[in-house]
């Protein structure tokens, strides 16, 4: 998957900008401010729907603007054109694919991978669940084709059944969204435990060459109930007095977690911060690499302020492989870096707001 053409409308500090990205490493220099964080922040909501700072509504657009607009042109794996545009007023929305109407922000999303690498990524590992929640779901969308409409059944399910509870409703109406949240859940812990076996390869590998002293000694889902010893309609049904009595559902896979345990770490230690990038950089690009063996094309890498994120050695070693991978890549930092040394570059200079391809 290789991005040729960005156009970026009142995003932060870009009133209009447009990119000719090239295939491989594209490296947005400028300092603090600039606007370079705001064309991967563009890019990562053409993805998920929002940026990787946080809603839309909360400063993505440009001040004094009354929405902002995205849209970008690329290749498939199949070298089919395909293009996407996106227009957010921060409550509303609208989208179009190739040319048609999107009416579920999802399906505009499901349409380009993108995984990102930004500041905040060590929460993947060091962090509460809901990361690692939508690290996983995340993956799914993009290589079970079923996936999206299995997790809208189980939120679906997940808020009638919340609704119930909150209203301390325990009538046959509370019994039949029992039902429906128990059959939408179980596909979904079964699609989970079956990506985390397809990605554990990837893992193996990525690791291995980030942190070759660790040793995977263990890469485990938790079901989000006591999967081992009972069904999840058995378990919706034992915790049914203590839901009615707190107004929301505790057991399910709203409530799953994984975990990856190293043989360097025995008794599972707290990370050092250095430590957490690394692994959660070694979880984002192990998804990358089973992206492309299920679908036969990379997700497009963002890596924001990456100077400052990963040591010399480190990023030398990311760089490299994924050069030789063919993968599009966006970077941003204040400064070059010397470990683009001999590689295909695309650089941009940003400064104000105005986007310039570096001559």
């Amino acid at each position: 998957m290789h991005i040729s053409r960005l156009d970026l409308q009142d995003i932060r500090s870009i009133h209009q900008a447009r990119l000719m990205p090239g295939p491989g490493l594209n490296l947005l220099v400028g300092e603090n401010g600039a606007g370079k964080t705001s064309v991967l922040e563009a890019l990562h909501l053409l993805g998920y729907g929002r940026s990787f700072r946080g809603r839309v509504r909360d400063g993505l657009i440009r001040t004094g603007a009354e929405a902002l607009q995205v849209y970008a042109e690329w290749q498939d794996a199949a070298n089919r054109p395909r293009r996407v545009g996106l227009r957010h007023t921060g409550s509303d929305w609208t989208g179009r694919l190739d040319g048609e109407d999107v009416a579920q922000l999802g399906d505009l999303c499901a349409a380009m991978a993108v995984i990102t690498f930004e500041p905040t990524s060590h929460a993947l590992v060091s962090g509460g669940g809901d990361p690692r929640r939508r690290f996983l779901d995340w993956g799914l969308f993009h290589v079970e084709h079923d996936y999206l409409g299995q997790w809208r059944r189980y939120v679906r399910a997940l808020k009638q059944r919340n609704a119930l509870l909150k209203a301390r409703n325990a009538g046959a109406q509370l019994d039949a969204w029992d039902h429906e949240f128990a059959e939408a859940g179980e596909p979904l812990h079964r699609h989970r435990q079956t990506y985390m076996a397809a990605l554990l390869p990837h893992l193996q590998a990525v690791t291995e060459q980030l942190l070759p002293s660790f040793g995977i000694a263990a890469f485990d889902l938790q079901a989000g109930w006591k999967q081992s010893q009972m069904s999840l309609a058995d378990a919706l049904l034992l915790n049914r007095e203590r839901d009615l009595a707190l107004g929301h559902t505790g057991v399910g896979p709203h409530r799953a977690d994984w975990r990856v345990d190293f043989v360097a770490r025995p008794d599972r230690e707290p990370y050092s911060r250095g430590q957490a990038k690394l692994v959660a950089l070694a979880c984002l690009l192990a998804q990358a690499r089973q992206l492309h063996e299920a679908r036969g094309e990379w997700p497009v890498i963002l890596l924001d302020d990456f100077a400052s994120e990963l040591d010399s050695r480190h990023r030398q070693r990311v760089l490299d492989q994924l050069d030789n991978d063919g993968i599009q890549v966006f970077l941003s930092g204040v400064d070059t870096l010397p470990e683009i040394t001999g590689k295909s570059v695309t650089m941009f200079h940003v400064e104000h707001g105005q986007i310039h391809p570096a001559s």
